[in-house]
């Protein structure tokens, strides 16, 4: 069964708090909530501005705290940039630690991804090693507490088909995983479904963007990754991808949750919540 959820991160951009989020996930009836974490403490958080929780948050009260919302969370978002010569002192153990939160709050996954742009002074294939190892010693954490890792298509690496096939033949691991992302392939040059196709025996989790025109035409095959859809999913130029995307999903029997990225705005939002249940519903008895 495919499940509707939303990312906390959709009101980043409104500097709005992660209650905000929960709320709104509530109003829509949705059954799931992602959201990003962070070490140490962050003044815009505290203040209020900034959708994210600190993993120095407690488990249990967040836990209870979701519960009584009638939300289970999809998704730990934990993409410190694999691909970074900084990972091995920063990024590995913060994406350990937000393993461990998801244990305790009963996430099932953590996404992680590349970075931005390749790295200077260093080759494709010394990246890609600098990242087998990362990801060695995130699996190591991942497989003890048995919370997958999905490494999203975001960047110059993982939104390349081949690349990410490569990625995910690194390990013979159950919980190496796919985030695959509809607007990051699209915006990236790709055809959302082939590149679908290629990884779905990997993908547990996706992540749904459209792509206004404007975006579209000023940067697609330039640019890898966007934050969220600035237009009404289902009112972009990716709206079609993203049908045939979610057909071919159900057509293969998969079972998770499609999380939106669109601005909260409740005029970006509520359209895009009730177009993908409404095609949700068409290609169930399609």
């Amino acid at each position: 069964m495919i499940r509707l959820g939303m990312h906390s991160d959709n009101w980043r951009h409104l500097d709005k708090p992660f209650e905000v989020a929960v709320n709104a996930a509530v109003e829509l009836g949705l059954d799931c909530i992602e959201f990003g974490v962070f070490d140490g403490q962050y003044f815009i958080q505290a203040l209020g501005y900034s959708p994210h929780l600190p993993l120095s948050t407690d488990p249990a009260k967040l836990r209870r705290y979701l519960d009584s919302k009638g939300l289970q969370v999809s998704q730990i978002d934990a993409a410190y940039p694999l691909t970074s010569p900084d990972t091995g002192p920063y990024g590995v153990p913060y994406v350990r630690r937000a393993i461990l939160f998801a244990e305790a709050i009963g996430c099932p996954c953590v996404d992680t991804t590349d970075g931005a742009a390749k790295p200077e002074g260093y080759t494709d294939e010394e990246i890609l090693a600098l990242m087998k190892h990362n990801l060695r010693l995130i699996l190591e954490t991942a497989e003890e507490h048995k919370v997958i890792v999905n490494v999203e298509t975001h960047g110059p690496y993982t939104t390349n088909l081949e690349t990410m096939r490569r990625i995910m033949g690194f390990f013979e691991s159950e919980y190496l995983r796919v985030n695959f992302d509809t607007g990051n392939t699209y915006i990236s040059g790709n055809d959302p479904l082939e590149f679908l196709k290629g990884v779905r025996k990997w993908v547990s989790h996706c992540h749904v963007k459209d792509v206004s025109a404007e975006l579209a035409a000023a940067v697609r095959g330039e640019s890898t990754g966007i934050a969220t859809s600035l237009a009404s999913i289902g009112a972009g130029v990716n709206a079609r991808n993203i049908e045939a995307c979610i057909r071919y999903l159900q057509d293969t029997g998969w079972n998770g949750v499609l999380s939106i990225e669109c601005e909260g705005a409740d005029e970006i939002l509520h359209p895009s919540v009730n177009w993908l249940r409404g095609l949700l519903v068409k290609a169930a008895v399609a």
